[in-house]
């Protein structure tokens, strides 16, 4: 089994930043691909930023040029710094990890950010 834990969520001002971190444990496969997704209230949840291994980044367009996704590969982690936090950014966020077999969710970390 695969263990995801988010940290580093929490409340800020609106054009503040944060960095969430999440770090794989447990059985780790190949990995092929990490990422973030967020769930705003009454919301479905939505993709904000992934990861595969070749390296390419992809991002939704509302965060797109503010936030930035990371791989530490050797410690199975993935970071998101956020810049330029909206009202709008305002949800909980969950790390993904996609393997060969499965997909694997974090708890969820809630950020949010006043206007």
């Amino acid at each position: 089994q695969v263990q995801l834990v988010e940290s580093g969520g929490g409340l800020v001002q609106a054009g503040g930043t944060l960095r969430l971190s999440c770090a794989a444990s447990g059985t780790i496969s190949s990995i092929n691909a990490m990422g973030w997704y967020r769930q705003a209230p009454g919301k479905q949840r939505e993709l904000v930023a992934t990861m595969p291994n070749t390296g390419d980044t992809n991002y939704a367009a509302p965060v797109q040029g503010r936030f930035t996704i990371s791989r530490d590969n050797a410690k199975n982690t993935v970071y998101l710094q956020m810049n330029s936090l909206k009202a709008e950014d305002t949800a909980v966020y969950f790390c993904n990890l996609k393997d060969v077999w499965n997909d694997y969710w974090g708890q969820g970390t809630q950020v949010t950010v006043s206007s």
